[in-house]
């Protein structure tokens, strides 16, 4: 059904869970999951809102039911902490590319996009366990003044400036004043097309490795105690420990406990 009208502040995750529904089902879920709670805030009573907040709960549980199949997914739904690492990472690799692609010149619609759906992803995460990355606070911050500007110049037929105005690196918010805030940033009116950015190289993290192909052999790495790891379980682990590290910093140790045991149990026997 459609957004009732109370509810149109629900309606950035929404279009954002859609957007990422085939190719990041986690975060998608999380986005749902977040207009839902945002949604019952505003208003649960009223008819069409009860009605379209009781369907969109249905979509959830649908989802959660499909991604509980996969352990790994399992625990990123169910677990707040480790769900925020998954959406934030997402967060930063959108702004990592609309930034690069920005510092290039590149001022198409799909940066636009990408600037404006990884602010919202920072909102996700941080939704879930209240707390958020300095790192990726000031990325929000930036992402939002930056996909309306370019949004603007463009409809003004004008050409956006690359990267922080003037050229700033360290100090872009002093310059931006105000224009950076996102306490008065709206959507831009004119939706860029839908787009699959690739996935961008962080200038602070290595690249991800791309995915093997499965006409190449994927190889092979053995460990002290003899057993045989794949790059792919070797990053397995390498996330495992994220999460762990994760639930430390936000004293859910139950979380980081499970994800250190499996992560010990991955490089001892090879078994996920």
């Amino acid at each position: 059904m459609a957004l009732p009208g109370n509810l149109k502040a629900i309606q950035p995750y929404l279009k954002v869970a859609n957007d990422m529904r085939k190719r990041e089902p986690v975060v998608a879920y999380h986005c749902d999951m977040h207009a839902m709670q945002t949604g019952m805030k505003i208003d649960s009573k009223s008819p069409d809102c009860k009605k379209f907040l009781l369907q969109l709960m249905t979509s959830l549980e649908t989802q959660k039911g499909n991604l509980s199949k996969d352990p790994e997914k399992k625990e990123q739904i169910s677990s707040d902490v480790v769900g925020s690492v998954v959406v934030e990472e997402q967060a930063s690799k959108l702004f990592t590319y609309a930034d690069a692609k920005d510092r290039g010149s590149d001022f198409g619609k799909n940066v636009v996009r990408a600037f404006y759906t990884s602010s919202v992803l920072y909102d996700v995460a941080e939704g879930l366990t209240n707390e958020l990355s300095d790192e990726g606070k000031v990325q929000r911050k930036y992402a939002r003044w930056k996909a309306t500007y370019i949004h603007n110049c463009l409809k003004n037929g004008e050409t956006p400036q690359p990267g922080p105005v003037g050229g700033l690196e360290d100090n872009w918010e002093d310059e931006l004043g105000e224009g950076a805030s996102g306490s008065s940033y709206q959507e831009p009116v004119t939706q860029p097309e839908p787009s699959q950015p690739p996935k961008p190289v962080t200038r602070s993290k290595p690249a991800p490795q791309a995915p093997v192909e499965s006409y190449e052999p994927e190889p092979s790495y053995q460990t002290a105690s003899g057993v045989e790891l794949t790059a792919a379980q070797y990053n397995h682990a390498q996330k495992l420990c994220k999460y762990a590290s994760s639930a430390i910093m936000y004293q859910d140790v139950a979380t980081a406990l499970d994800n250190l045991e499996k992560c010990i149990r991955l490089l001892k026997t090879g078994a996920e």
